[in-house]
């Protein structure tokens, strides 16, 4: 069965984009090989990654020596004039602003619940991982605030009781008394209603 026709686009998963960069790498050096071996060919190939890690390939000797026998029949003409990229149209550089805005956008929908039922399943797990990462992050700044809070209380506490205990010694020292037990007496007192609809 045939493959449809790729889409020439940059890959917004970062998984698909990496697995996709590993593939299509070892393709390529794949074929420089064999058109290194069918046709008798020097090859050399330079990679480097979104990450900035390097692969090369040279089919005969050294990735300099290839290096020095190309400045040796360009004479150094490329190299030493300046490259200048052409200046996008205004309305290609619209478009690309537009796709960028789509997918943000998308990415905002899918961080909120909303289109899950349009995702795959390796959109999904990046997703449920991203998910696992805030709610861990959320969770221990919430622990943090909450320690907080519980020592700001404490320290509260230990303020109020000192403030307790200074004023109970002041009490103390003006009253002359150490306890301050109630007074009791003997004496019982009656119940008396002043209203005589309650007289029995």
């Amino acid at each position: 069965m045939a493959r449809g026709k790729v889409q020439l686009k940059r890959i917004e998963n970062p998984v698909h984009r990496q697995v996709t960069f590993c593939k299509r790498r070892a393709g390529l050096l794949k074929k420089a090989k064999e058109l290194s071996v069918l046709c008798d060919a020097d090859v050399g190939v330079v990679i480097f990654s979104s990450h900035g890690k390097l692969y090369e390939l040279t089919t005969k000797g050294t990735m300099q020596g290839l290096i020095e026998r190309y400045m040796k029949s360009t004479r150094g003409a490329q190299l030493d004039a300046p490259i200048e990229t052409p200046p996008l149209d205004a309305k290609e550089e619209i478009n690309m602003l537009k796709q960028e805005i789509e997918t943000l956008q998308k990415g905002l929908r899918y961080m909120f619940g909303g289109g899950a039922g349009t995702m795959t399943l390796d959109e999904l797990v990046v997703l449920e991982k991203h998910l696992e990462i805030w709610i861990c992050n959320i969770r221990s700044t919430k622990i943090n605030v909450m320690c907080q809070e519980i020592q700001l209380l404490r320290n509260k506490e230990e303020m109020l009781k000192a403030a307790n205990k200074y004023l109970q010694d002041k009490v103390e020292e003006n009253t002359g008394m150490p306890d301050f037990a109630p007074i009791t007496t003997n004496f019982s007192y009656p119940l008396t209603i002043q209203n005589e609809i309650f007289q029995f």
